[in-house]
């Protein structure tokens, strides 16, 4: 009976270790993403380059599954009975994703299939031109502001 309490104690202990680190994820800083892609230009295959690549492909594919799922789940909603407003809503929704691109809710659009080294380049030089981080602590939070102001959604012709 005590080894089985015992097991059992340890096996909690286990778990309980294993749930509270997959909480833990730790934000990328900008200073640590500039560390990896200061190299990128001389080395794009060493170890930093492919980081720095990866992660800003990594965000943008964040960004897109993100704006699919958050649309597929509004018109799902908008399936059942719905009233002339919402149904109105559910149809603008469809059309910017369709006219944009995927991230457009993200509020940058990539448009046409764009190289993802073409992009890089520009969130690369972007980040290596910082001289203040001072509220741009996360490097999540630059790549989003360049990709915003460097590929912005064309929404003129509205």
């Amino acid at each position: 009976m005590t080894l089985r309490l015992s097991c059992c104690t340890v096996g909690i202990f286990m778990i309980s270790a294993v749930v509270s680190d997959a909480r833990a994820v730790e934000a990328l800083s900008t200073e640590e993403l500039i560390s990896h892609c200061v190299v990128y230009e001389e080395e794009p295959d060493g170890e930093d380059g492919i980081f720095c690549v990866r992660y800003i492909q990594g965000f943008i594919d964040g960004a897109v599954v993100t704006d699919e799922r958050v649309t597929y789940n509004v018109a799902n909603e908008y399936d059942r009975e719905e009233t002339f407003t919402e149904r109105a809503i559910r149809t603008r929704l469809g059309s910017r994703i369709d006219r944009y691109g995927p991230s457009y809710y993200a509020e940058f659009c990539l448009g046409e299939p764009v190289p993802l080294a073409e992009v890089a380049r520009v969130v690369i030089a972007d980040l290596l031109q910082l001289e203040n981080l001072e509220g741009r602590e996360l490097a999540r939070e630059v790549v989003y502001t360049t990709l915003r102001r460097e590929y912005p959604c064309d929404t003129d012709d509205e």
